[in-house]
């Protein structure tokens, strides 16, 4: 259940990519005494995405029609129940909190991995350094830079390698920092077997700088050790029908379940006005705006002190099931400093 709660909920950090429009706080809802809450504590603001069609157009992938990501010759053998291994990437990104499916002559399946060995590889790891970078060995001169961009000579994995690696080098002395989902070991580890045949950078003889995004780089190719995970492709059947996975997947990623006919007449008007633009009132909330919030399980938002008693930051978002619609909701807390 625990895995089941974590993939529900998820705090995202900063403020909600590219916002939503803004509505007037307390427009809708009603206190006891038929006014709107006028209070001038935290402001809570609330929106809903629908989510166009079922779970199973969102969640679930064809056979014939895989993300571009997944291994299929691992998809193939884990079908197949068949002996099959991927080194360093899980073959289809699934974890516990995030389960893949896919569905193959009317049969679903959850797609997932185990790791079943660990091995020791050497990789060449390319590193990028400003020929003018202080302690970074380099002088003027040397042979003229290769363009290390799209347009440049190099091959397609070491263009790859050059993008990756650049970042960290334009990051140093520079708090931005740079995607390490991407960079390794400080730079780009040439893992796959291909890349580096193909490499013009890794070859004996091979350029020494270049040119990427009008800076000149150092280019310096040190040879590592990698311990790295094996991992053995799972496919497992959980559902002969539709309308059984249907009830998986919300089993798996929506949380509460409300019907409107359960709400008051305000309550449903400010999920209206949710789904249309975004609804906000400040603490203290009318009757019929805790009453939503209640009914979604959003509880801890009632309090006014809500940052420091319920640990609250930036902005929430979960699934939610409104009468036979999906929705993504966001909740965000803004002080009066944040208006």
């Amino acid at each position: 259940m625990d895995d089941l709660t974590s993939s529900r909920r998820r705090l995202l950090v900063g403020a909600l990519a590219g916002g939503v429009g803004a509505a007037a706080a307390g427009c809708l809802g009603t206190d006891s005494d038929g006014d709107a809450g006028d209070g001038d504590g935290a402001e809570l603001r609330i929106s809903l995405s629908r989510v166009d069609g079922s779970l199973r157009d969102r969640y679930v992938h064809s056979r014939d029609d895989p993300p571009e990501e997944w291994d299929e010759a691992a998809l193939d053998a884990a079908l197949a129940d068949e002996s099959y291994a991927t080194q360093h990437r899980k073959p289809f990104f699934a974890s516990p909190d995030d389960p893949a499916y896919v569905l193959r002559d009317g049969t679903y399946y959850r797609l997932g991995s185990v790791v079943v060995d660990e091995v020791v590889e050497t990789c060449p790891v390319l590193r990028l350094f400003e020929v003018d970078d202080e302690g970074s060995g380099s002088d003027d001169g040397g042979e003229s830079p290769v363009d290390g961009g799209e347009e440049g000579d190099l091959p397609q994995a070491d263009q790859r390698a050059v993008h990756i690696a650049h970042f960290v080098a334009r990051s140093r002395g520079d708090a931005g920092g740079y995607p390490v989902g991407l960079v390794e070991r400080g730079g780009y580890a040439y893992r796959a077997e291909a890349a580096r045949a193909e490499s013009a950078l890794l070859a004996d003889g091979g350029p020494d700088r270049v040119m990427y995004k009008d800076s000149t780089y150092r280019v310096e190719i040190e040879r590592e050790r990698f311990h790295e995970a094996v991992y053995r492709p799972i496919a497992e059947t959980v559902a002969e029908s539709p309308e059984r996975m249907e009830g998986i997947l919300r089993a798996t990623f929506v949380g509460p379940s409300v019907a409107p006919d359960d709400l008051s007449a305000e309550s449903r008007r400010i999920v209206e006005e949710a789904d249309m633009e975004e609804y906000a009132e400040t603490h203290p909330y009318s009757d019929a705006y805790v009453e939503l919030l209640r009914a979604i399980d959003a509880r801890p938002f009632i309090d006014g002190n809500v940052r420091k008693d319920a640990g609250v930051r930036g902005v929430e978002e979960e699934m939610l099931r409104y009468g036979d619609d999906y929705y993504e909701r966001y909740l965000r807390i803004l002080d009066e400093e944040d208006n």
